[in-house]
């Protein structure tokens, strides 16, 4: 029976459904926190320590989560990743693509370099130049949204509206990642997760939020969609630009009926897109890996 480690720190649902499609196919996954994981360069040992395999390393990796930490903690997880792919590891979604991702910053730029739509960013230290900037903005009748460089689900996201709201206006670790505001088509507050998975779109849905966040987790609802053939072709290329295997590509549908990518998450939840489109997103994921594999 083969082996795969599950990289998380919160196997939860997402974690079962893994282990059950790998188990179906004859593997054995095991959960393991990268925070447990370290690099060994020692005789008569694997260069790297991964609990639970200490005799020989998995065939495969599934990366579920990297936790937080310090820049020296972030930076040991992602060299685990990094190394193991060096070893000849499947490692799904590889170190360098959540690194692309995680970081907003540099997932915007490469959007943008691919010259893909998505929205006017600025990203920088200086705090008189921020609010130099977000008085522009104001001034031209935009809205601004003040974002954390890392973080999920909505967690430290603001949204500038007026000027009295600069006074909120806060940084991440000194730094300062501030994206204008697209509004939506329709009424209410709506954007698109395209999921892509091998260059291919396998589930569409709509979210509609409860207020200007469109998060699952802070209580949007979720509609099953076809995405366009152009909102497809975005998602594709925007998952492409960031050399990722798979993607929850969050699309924006703007008045005009045009399109801004605003987030490509490497680690993306598909519990509430699973609900709604009746598919088995799991097991397309493992069938990917695993295909690596051979």
């Amino acid at each position: 029976m083969g082996r795969i480690a599950i990289f998380t720190d919160d196997s939860g649902w997402h974690g079962k459904q893994l282990s059950l499609s790998f188990a179906a196919r004859g593997y054995a996954a095991t959960y393991v926190s990268l925070t447990e994981c370290r690099i060994q360069l020692q005789e008569q040992c694997l260069p790297l320590y991964i609990p639970h395999f200490e005799e020989a390393l998995p065939d495969a990796v599934f990366v579920r989560g990297v936790p937080g930490g310090s820049l020296e903690e972030v930076v040991l997880y992602l060299d685990v990743l990094h190394a193991l792919k060096i070893m000849g590891i499947p490692v799904y979604n590889d170190g360098h693509a959540i690194e692309r991702s995680v970081d907003k910053g540099m997932t915007s730029f490469l959007l943008q370099h691919k010259q893909l739509p998505t929205p006017q960013t600025w990203v920088l230290r200086d705090r008189e130049e921020a609010l130099k900037i977000a008085e522009q903005e104001l001034a031209q009748g935009y809205q601004l949204i003040s974002k954390p460089i890392f973080g999920s689900q909505g967690e430290g996201i603001r949204r500038i509206e007026k000027m009295t709201d600069l006074l909120w206006l806060s940084h991440s670790q000194g730094v300062y990642y501030l994206q204008r505001f697209i509004d939506c088509a329709g009424e209410g507050y709506s954007d698109w997760r395209v999921f892509v998975v091998n260059g291919v779109v396998i589930a569409t849905m709509q979210r509609c939020g409860v207020h200007w966040l469109n998060n699952v987790a802070r209580g949007a609802s979720c509609v099953q969609q076809q995405a366009s053939e152009q909102m497809a072709d975005i998602a594709i290329k925007a998952t492409a630009a960031l050399q990722m295997n798979y993607a929850g590509v969050d699309i924006i549908c703007m008045q005009d009926g045009g399109y801004q990518v605003i987030e490509v998450n490497s680690i993306p939840a598909w519990k509430g897109l699973e609900s709604v489109c009746g598919i088995k997103v799991a097991d397309i994921l493992v069938d990917d890996l695993l295909a690596q594999l051979k």
